[in-house]
């Protein structure tokens, strides 16, 4: 069994879409960043990439390669989970928080399980949480927001 922790956290720009766990959010502006900016994807990834003790995000997705400018971060979660598989564990459960005043996404939280399927993460091995930052620091200005998620590993069944 092997456990690992992520965290990522991506400015608020005007003229981008907000992704968040695989979906669209509707607000009024979204995260810049090298691929999607999907800040849960991200943070979830990397935990993966912690429990099989693999480097980070940075090391397989870099953003010096163009291969993953305005790349989804579905595709690049699931790229993470089959390496996984390749050696030899499963994702047994996954914990995760997204940190923003606004928008408020408890109402995206099933949607967001749906499209993590398609990373390969089945929605009964996963909570998201969504919680704000009592207005403090660059979360609290809405100048941005963070996700944090925990990976637990388990040997994968032959």
């Amino acid at each position: 069994m092997r456990i690992g922790i992520g965290y990522d956290s991506h400015r608020f720009v005007e003229g981008r879409k907000l992704i968040l766990g695989g979906i669209e959010i509707p607000f009024d502006k979204g995260l810049l960043g090298h691929s999607d900016g999907d800040a849960l994807c991200h943070a979830i990834t990397d935990a993966v990439i912690g429990a099989l003790g693999k480097g980070d995000i940075g090391k397989h997705f870099p953003d010096s390669d163009k291969r993953w400018k305005d790349a989804s971060s579905i595709v690049m979660l699931k790229q993470i989970i089959d390496l996984a598989s390749a050696e030899g564990y499963a994702v047994a459960w996954i914990d995760s928080v997204i940190i923003t005043e606004r928008p408020k996404l408890t109402v995206y939280v099933d949607r967001m399980k749906q499209a993590l399927l398609h990373a390969g993460i089945p929605s009964g091995i996963i909570n998201i949480k969504a919680k704000t930052n009592e207005k403090m620091g660059f979360i609290g200005r809405e100048e941005g927001l963070a996700a944090q998620a925990v990976c637990l590993l388990v040997p994968a069944k032959l």
